[in-house]
């Protein structure tokens, strides 16, 4: 069985565009058909379809490919699990970074990379999040749980 490479790019909304991500797989070598996406790719969304295909589509010895940490989960834990997941598929799992860790220093510097990759989403939402809280404040935008009468 020949090793594959299996893509995984993501946006948080559908109006986003995928083009950098696709490129920079494209770039890696991997083939447009191996790269499977995920649109609303947030923190509340759970059904992340595209990121389950690109997982049951990986076997062992594939490598698995994401353009940055930050594209493959949205939490330490999150980036942590699927990890682990394909450590035990015995991955050859890479990302632009660097490759998957396996031994104790990679893993710290994977965990360390999941962390700022986090913080770093969690930076570019605060002003939008605090825009949101004056804009309430002001009345200019309603509760998400009152009813329109």
């Amino acid at each position: 069985m020949s090793k594959l490479l299996v893509g995984y790019a993501c946006v948080s909304t559908e109006e986003k565009d995928l083009t950098a991500q696709r490129d920079a797989l494209a770039a890696l070598g991997v083939e447009p058909d191996r790269v499977y996406v995920n649109f609303d790719f947030t923190g509340k969304n759970k059904n992340l379809t595209g990121l389950r295909e690109a997982l049951a589509a990986y076997r062992a010895r594939d490598t698995f490919v994401v353009t940055k940490l930050d594209r493959l989960a949205r939490s330490v834990r999150g980036a942590h699990t699927i990890a682990e997941d394909l450590a035990r598929r015995k991955s050859n799992s890479t990302s632009v970074v660097r490759s998957m860790p396996r031994r104790p220093l990679g893993k710290l510097l994977f965990n360390l990379l999941a962390m700022i990759a986090v913080s770093e989403a969690d930076l570019i939402s605060m002003p939008t999040r605090e825009g949101m809280e004056v804009g309430k404040a002001k009345g200019r935008l309603r509760e998400s749980s009152q009813n329109s009468a």
